[in-house]
């Protein structure tokens, strides 16, 4: 309780620049971000619903600059993207969440990993990813709402985090091991200091870890929580304040790193048809 009342308690105003808006029509419902290595500059993003298994490339201006079809992936409720080494090979993959379950009435959920592609020639059309695996899952509890996700470049784990929809958020953990062939039962490993509130709009939506596995963003609608990863994956408090970014975006979803101080936010569309892109530095 002490921790929950010091993370609400000690709030801090981040600095925010508006870098650019989703320029690509396609894009309406950006739901989760991640800033790719391999290319600098270069940001993949993803519909939340009514689309079809795609990725985007843009950057922080918002420029289209392509489209990639996801080889052998369905989209039922595309929640959050992540990048992370992958799960057979010294590579680095793009994770994508299909873990969305608002009635939390799925039976079982699907993680796919690819190898990150290029940037595709935005005038050539969509180009396919290499052949995406499939990590079906199951939670311990009976289906959950599951919007967030990060894997580890420590361990290679890959980390998932409920929206909080039954009353707590739940951190759950998969090893890199993990099988491709069968349903694998996602195990709890914590429940985190962060009080599940609609009406404030805290509500998990996104996380990302830092490049270097030593700090966890774990975003709601209107804040951002910051962790270190201990012992096991378990998140401890980062020590720093709680970052306020209540009413910065329409509905934003999504964050990532863009280097170990600063973040990148997007948003759905607004009434005139673009998400918002913003860089997000908090108050150390």
């Amino acid at each position: 309780m002490a921790v929950i009342l010091l993370l609400l308690t000690l709030q801090s105003i981040p600095s925010v620049a508006l870098t650019g808006t989703l320029h690509s029509p396609r894009v309406k419902e950006s739901s989760g971000i991640a800033a790719s290595r391999a290319h600098p500059g270069v940001l993949w993003t993803h519909n939340d619903s009514r689309d079809d298994a795609y990725v985007y490339a843009t950057d922080l201006a918002g420029a289209d600059r392509g489209v990639v079809r996801i080889r052998g992936a369905r989209a039922v409720d595309w929640e959050d993207i992540a990048l992370g080494p992958c799960p057979t090979q010294r590579a680095a993959c793009l994770y994508i969440a299909d873990t969305g379950d608002n009635a939390m009435a799925r039976k079982s959920v699907v993680i796919y990993a690819m190898t990150e592609p290029g940037p595709p020639d935005r005038q050539g059309g969509p180009v396919r990813s290499a052949p995406a695996a499939a990590l079906r899952l199951k939670y311990v509890g009976g289906p959950d709402d599951v919007e967030a996700i990060y894997v580890s470049p420590r361990d290679s784990a890959l980390y998932l985090v409920s929206k909080g929809r039954r009353g707590v958020i739940q951190l759950y953990r998969v090893p890199r091991n993990a099988g491709v062939d069968t349903v694998v039962t996602a195990s709890p490993l914590q429940r985190l200091p962060i009080p599940p509130l609609a009406r404030l709009g805290r509500l998990v939506t996104g996380a990302a870890i830092r490049p270097d596995g030593r700090l966890v963003a774990i975003r709601t609608y209107s804040e951002i929580y910051l962790f270190v990863p201990g012992e096991g994956g378990r998140l401890m408090p980062s020590g720093r304040p709680l970052c306020t970014i209540t009413g910065l975006e329409v509905q934003g979803e999504a964050i990532d790193f863009l280097d170990d101080s600063t973040f990148v936010l997007t948003s759905e569309a607004d009434r005139r048809g673009r998400g918002s892109i913003h860089s997000v530095r908090c108050p150390e």
